[in-house]
């Protein structure tokens, strides 16, 4: 993608949308555009389950002169629309990473490019890094839904460089600087509903135990209680439902499912990834709920799908968390991906019990009224519903493959 040019100070351009949320960055980032683009900033937030306080994030926009401030509440839509149909299709990037900061940016930069169009902006901008994906995924949401819409990418264009500068920035601004809980400059977090993502600073060695102070939603295993937790997820037509047998909106089962997984050291997953635009990262994540849904889902599917489907899905998974991990999630790729995981998803309907335990996860049992599992089939009892004499016609016709 091209470095743009920035506007002369004397050139008035209208108005610009930022993805804010309050932080240092954003903040830095909504300081920058009203110096160098004389427009009106838009600050849009997205609720998508983060940590967030609503009145800190107005308040420092409106310290930043910002009139226009909308906060919308995603968090059920991302969940249904965005987290589910990764469940469905079992996304692990690089057999790991449960796409969790990926899934996010499609969903903000759709409503984006429609906060944008509402208030005839001529621009959208967001904080993402000019060595990250989310500047990848933000952009091609942007180009998705408002191809004609200006894009303005700070990290591409201006002079600050690192993460000094932007402290530098932020105190010759005066604008507030957060601390970790050692009283430093905090690491870069990214959080949502579905999991948290922590980088930088120490984490950027790979030798380094990440400190266990980074954590936030997950609890050691060492430290989790020493009694198991037992937990029931209901399933109909490929979603989960219920949780302990009470039914619950996407938003408020994935939050249930976050803080039961995260009390028993559930979820969390250190990587170091290769990034689409070619350099490798490290990052610590945290997917509590998100995990006991995929291996739910996966143990669900175990008794109402057939063999062809499932392994036709498995072998599809890998290109489709690529796909997603690269910012893909509007092209037509996924698309056709996505029809054909949730080709039979009507079948998936039951319940599945899990222990858990210190950081482990047990199938307890399995449920459903699909009849893909056949107890008649597989039992040691004699019985009529298997004929032992085709199995040797069957050992027969994969020899010849064996030889072709």
């Amino acid at each position: 993608m091209l470095q743009e040019k920035v506007v002369p100070k004397n050139k008035k351009k209208n108005k610009i949308v930022l993805a804010y949320s309050g932080g240092l960055d954003t903040s830095i980032i909504l300081k920058w555009l009203q110096e160098n683009y004389k427009s009106e900033i838009i600050a849009y937030t997205a609720d998508i389950g983060q940590k967030m306080n609503k009145n800190k994030i107005i308040k420092n926009a409106k310290r930043l002169g910002v009139k226009n401030i909308i906060i919308e509440d995603l968090k059920n839509t991302f969940v249904k629309d965005y987290v589910f149909p990764m469940i469905r299709g079992h996304a692990l990037y690089e057999g790991i990473y449960l796409l969790g900061t990926s899934i996010a940016r499609p969903l903000i930069a759709k409503r984006q490019i429609a906060i944008a169009k509402k208030f005839k902006a001529f621009a959208v901008s967001h904080g993402a890094t000019g060595k990250g994906n989310d500047q990848v995924r933000f952009e091609l949401g942007y180009y998705y839904f408002g191809p004609k819409i200006k894009v303005i990418a700070p990290w591409r264009i201006w002079k600050l460089k690192s993460r000094t500068d932007l402290i530098k920035y932020a105190k010759k601004n005066k604008i507030p600087i957060p601390k970790d809980k050692k009283g430093a400059p905090p690491f870069s977090v990214d959080d949502n509903l579905y999991h948290t993502s922590t980088e930088g600073k120490v984490l950027e060695d790979p030798k380094k135990q990440a400190p266990e102070y980074i954590y936030q939603r997950t609890v050691s295993p060492e430290k989790a209680p020493n009694k198991p937790f037992y937990v029931a997820i209901g399933f109909k037509r490929g979603d989960p439902v219920s949780v302990n047998n009470k039914k619950l909106s996407p938003a408020k089962l994935l939050h249930k499912l976050n803080i039961v997984a995260g009390k028993n050291g559930i979820g969390r997953a250190d990587l170091v990834e290769n990034r689409f635009i070619g350099i490798k990262s490290r990052g610590v994540y945290e997917t509590p709920g998100g995990t006991l849904l995929m291996i739910a889902h996966r143990s669900i599917e175990s008794v109402s799908l057939d063999k062809q489907t499932m392994h036709k899905k498995d072998e599809i998974m890998p290109k489709y968390a690529e796909l997603v991990y690269n910012g893909f999630w509007y092209s037509k790729a996924r698309f056709k991906l996505q029809k054909i995981i949730d080709s039979k998803k009507n079948q998936v309907n039951g319940l599945v019990k899990l222990k858990i335990y210190k950081g482990n996860i047990t199938i307890v049992s399995r449920q459903s009224k699909n009849n893909a599992y056949s107890i008649k089939k597989v039992s040691f009892e004699e019985n009529k519903s298997f004929k032992r004499s085709k199995v040797e016609k069957f050992i027969s016709g994969a020899a010849r493959k064996l030889r072709a």
